[in-house]
């Protein structure tokens, strides 16, 4: 055992044992090659431990394999990141957004941040009610010209522009073209199969729910994009249709997995490469520097991507490309290191990034030794 992957068990069973979580995985990549692989709690279904192939539903950090699909199309000339929407899905140029392209989906500025007021947690797991809804929709601005986090239409959007452009949903190109070369096809989802519903850990509410009613009062702008119907929760994550369902703005997966996905966009890993080294510098630069119209922040992002990591002690935040998720996990690639890392967590605390806080820290101070 390596003194890293020593380090990094020693704090997820400490974060375990505290009850500050219930149960983890951490996989570290570097240049290629896996160095740490550790586990710790139980599953809360069936009493077992974690083990490293365990499946756990990580919200918006399932962005990365949305975006990994695309930048695979584009690399192999499917479209570029200026087609037109439109130009593979005619019905989604209505009421202003026929010069919406790939890229302003990627960067979240196309200006369609929101689903219908009236949305229920059966809608999400329709998919052409959905995309049809997006269709129609009027956007909040002229594509292009401002930035809003599009926390849940970010995966229709892009997603039935890749249906529309392979004719497979993009769970299949996921698997075909993703996951199986890598090998990882039995931990890497969007969409769960039957086959493999079984093998998710559900995720486990600790303490008590967030106060929806004073959360809107704090964000009202992100409660018309997401409504307070479709909020994230314990109950609706865990939903056996919600899992199977292809919403591509989060994911189920291993930590190993993506991890594994990211060190294949930012290099080799078993004779894989994802993305060549000019699409890498392409996708890794700054594409939107600006204020987030959902949140009112500041916000910076790449192709696709988060620029950073949702804590204080990590690498230089223009180095890091990734996704954290709404309930505590996160995953990402940092290219001055040739590092990827992937924390996924069952207990669902939404805005609570300290067991990523902890780990990060043990690999920053590993410095190179990673």
């Amino acid at each position: 055992m390596s003194e890293l992957q020593r380090k990094v068990q020693e704090t997820i069973d400490q974060l375990v044992e505290s009850g500050a979580e219930t149960g983890l995985q951490v996989a570290v990549y570097q240049d290629g090659r896996q160095v740490v692989d550790a586990v710790a709690g139980v599953d809360a279904a069936t009493g077992s431990p974690i083990t490293s192939d365990t499946l756990i539903y990580s919200s918006s950090a399932g962005k990365a394999l949305t975006s990994a699909v695309v930048h695979v199309l584009v690399e192999r000339g499917v479209f570029g990141y200026d087609t037109p929407i439109a130009e593979v899905w005619p019905e989604f140029a209505a009421k202003g957004k026929d010069k919406a392209t790939i890229r302003h989906a990627l960067t979240h500025t196309l200006g369609t941040p929101g689903v219908p007021a009236d949305t229920t947690p059966d809608d999400l797991v329709d998919w052409d009610k959905m995309v049809t809804a997006l269709a129609d929709a009027e956007p909040w601005w002229e594509p292009g010209t401002k930035t809003g986090y599009h926390a849940q239409t970010f995966g229709w959007l892009l997603g039935e522009t890749v249906r529309r452009a392979t004719g497979r949903p993009i769970s299949q190109v996921l698997k075909e073209e993703v996951a199986t070369p890598l090998g990882v096809a039995d931990e890497l989802f969007l969409g769960v199969p039957a086959s493999h519903l079984d093998k998710v850990a559900p995720l486990v509410q600790v303490g008590d729910p967030v106060d929806l009613d004073q959360l809107e009062q704090w964000m009202p702008t992100y409660f018309k994009a997401v409504p307070k119907a479709v909020q994230l929760s314990v109950e609706m994550c865990n939903r056996r249709d919600y899992l199977a369902a292809d919403i591509p703005a989060g994911g189920t997966f291993s930590a190993r997995a993506i991890a594994k996905l990211y060190a294949a966009l930012l290099g080799e890993v078993d004779g894989v490469r994802l993305i060549s080294p000019e699409r890498l510098r392409e996708v890794s630069a700054v594409a939107v520097d600006g204020v987030d119209e959902i949140f009112g922040h500041p916000t910076q992002y790449a192709l696709g991507f988060g620029l950073g990591r949702p804590v204080e002690n990590g690498p230089d935040a223009s180095s890091v490309l990734g996704w954290p998720g709404a309930g505590g996990s996160h995953a990402d690639m940092d290219l001055s290191s040739g590092t990827t890392l992937a924390l996924t967590k069952t207990r669902f605390s939404p805005g609570d990034y300290s067991a990523v806080a902890a780990v990060s820290d043990v690999i920053t101070k590993a410095g190179a030794s990673v």
